[in-house]
C-alpha cells in the first residue's frame, strides 16, 4: 500500500491507531498539480490517455490509470467552487455561454432560469397536499442543475439528486453547487432499501423514460422506495400524468392532487399491501 500510495504520488498527510480497538487509520492527499506525476521515475500506474473521458462514471471499465489535474484555469477541478451557500445559487466557473444548456439557451443562464424556476417549490407543493414537517429525505428523480433541492435548503431535508443516464451530464453541475446526486437508469432498479424517502419529485420523467420501458415496473420501484405516507409529486404531459394516476390507483394510493391540464399530480401513498404474491 505504502509503494503504491507513493507512486501515485499521494502525500500521508497523518498516520494513527485507534486506542480503543487498535484499527489504523491513515490519511492521504492527491497532488494539486501535475509535477509529481512528471518527476515519476516510472510510469506506474500509467497517465491515462488524453481522450479518455474523466467524467465518464456509468459502466465504464476501471481502468488502472491516473488523469492529470486540469491545467487550464477555465477547465473544470482546476480550483476550488465558491463557499457555502454562495456556490449554491451561482453558475460554475467552468460553464460559459459557448455551451448549451439543457433548455437550449447558453448554459450559465440555464442554470440561472432553472433555480429561479424551482425557488417556490416549497410553498407551492404545500399548497397541494405536502406536509414539510413530516418529510426528512426526498429524491429528485430527474434533478437536470439540481435546482429544486436548491429551493429546500432552508428546511432540514436530506435530497438525492439523480440524474438520468439517457440524459445530458449535469452530475457536475449539481456537485459544484455542494449537492448530492448520481446516475441512474429508471428502467432498473433503484439501489435502497425499501421505504427510504418520504418524497419523490418527478419532472418531466415518465414521458422520457416511456421511450424506453414501461411504466408499471418504475410506478412499482416509487412503491417501494416510498414510505407509507410519503408524497409523490408528477411534472408531465396530460396522457403521462392520467396513465400514472391510475397505476397508482392501482396500489391505493390517495390521489390528493390531479390537474392533467396543469401536468401536475400529487398523491400519498398508504398502508395498504397485497395479500397474494406473484409466482415466480
Amino acid at each position: 500500500m505504502t509503494s503504491l500510495t507513493k507512486a501515485m504520488c499521494w502525500e500521508l498527510v497523518t498516520i494513527n491507531k485507534d486506542k480503543l480497538n487498535h484499527v489504523g487509520v491513515a490519511i492521504y492527499r492527491k497532488p494539486a498539480s501535475n509535477d509529481c506525476y512528471e518527476r515519476r521515475e516510472k510510469s506506474q500506474p500509467p497517465l491515462c490517455k488524453d481522450d479518455d473521458d474523466p467524467n465518464a462514471a456509468w459502466y465504464v471499465p476501471l481502468q488502472a490509470c491516473m488523469h492529470k489535474v486540469p491545467v487550464n484555469k477555465a477547465d473544470r477541478g482546476a480550483k476550488w467552487p465558491e463557499v457555502w451557500p454562495k456556490r449554491l445559487h451561482k453558475a460554475p466557473y467552468w460553464l460559459n455561454n459557448s455551451q448549451v444548456g439543457i433548455y437550449g439557451k447558453p448554459a450559465p443562464k440555464d442554470f440561472v432560469e432553472d433555480t429561479e424556476r424551482w425557488k417556490n417549490a416549497v410553498d407551492e407543493l404545500s399548497n397541494i397536499g405536502v406536509t414539510w414537517s413530516n418529510v426528512r429525505n426526498a429524491m429528485d428523480m430527474r434533478a437536470v442543475y439540481g435546482g429544486f433541492a436548491a429551493a429546500l435548503r432552508e428546511l432540514p431535508i436530506w435530497v438525492f439528486n439523480i440524474v438520468n443516464i439517457d440524459a445530458p451530464d449535469t452530475l457536475p453541475i449539481i456537485y459544484e453547487r455542494g449537492l448530492f446526486g448520481i446516475y441512474h437508469d429508471w428502467c432498473e432498479s433503484f439501489s435502497t432499501y425499501p421505504r427510504t424517502y418520504d418524497l419523490l419529485h418527478a419532472d418531466k420523467l415518465f414521458s422520457k423514460t416511456k421511450e424506453r420501458c414501461k411504466l408499471n415496473p418504475v410506478i412499482a420501484e416509487v412503491d417501494r422506495m416510498m414510505r407509507p405516507g410519503g408524497m409523490f409529486i408528477v411534472r408531465d404531459e396530460s396522457s403521462i400524468i392520467s396513465e400514472v394516476e391510475t397505476l397508482l390507483k392501482s396500489l391505493h394510493w390517495e390521489i390528493t392532487y390531479s390537474k392533467e391540464q396543469e401536468g401536475l399530480l400529487s398523491a400519498k401513498k398508504g398502508t395498504w399491501r397485497p395479500k397474494s404474491v406473484a409466482s415466480s
